[in-house]
């Protein structure tokens, strides 16, 4: 497993995804299938990381420098506050996604049909493209990627 920092293009939004390679990191991103967490957008990249290279053991920790006055930075949420919203979302996915029906590839079509009245259902789950995603969004149709990925029912054992 590889852990990579992620930034959006369209929010610079910046989180940190695992994947199984950097291959597989490439095929989902080639695919559209990492969306940023923040404002769904598809166009994602790796962003800069330095590397996490321990310290020699044979060596003491150095003194930090103190801090040069600055600027008032934006809050940035702490990593507890981000990993406690995620487990939040992830619940609330996990509790929604019984209730739902998966439409597949027909996500689209089933998202437009219960937004013009002609579908009485309340949750479905599916795939789109990036293109069908945005069109959604354009037209006013609520729709967001699941945080958490799911394997479709027709790839399990």
């Amino acid at each position: 497993m590889i852990v990579f920092d992620l930034c959006c293009v369209a929010g610079d939004h910046r989180f940190e995804a695992w994947f199984a390679s950097s291959q597989s990191f490439s095929d989902q991103q080639a695919r559209g299938l990492i969306a940023c967490p923040v404002c769904g957008d598809v166009d994602v990249n790796k962003a800069v990381m330095a590397p996490r290279v321990g310290a020699k053991s044979n060596q003491l920790p150095v003194e930090a420098a103190p801090a040069m006055p600055s600027a008032p930075a934006a809050a940035e949420p702490t990593p507890e506050l981000v990993r406690k919203v995620l487990a939040e979302i992830a619940a609330k996915q996990a509790e929604m996604l019984p209730r739902s029906r998966w439409v597949g590839r027909d996500f689209a079509d089933a998202a437009r049909a219960m937004h013009e009245g002609r579908a009485t259902e309340d949750l479905i789950h599916g795939q789109a493209s990036p293109d069908e995603a945005q069109a959604l969004h354009d037209d006013g149709i609520a729709a967001m990627p699941l945080l958490v990925p799911i394997a479709p029912p027709d790839t399990l054992n």
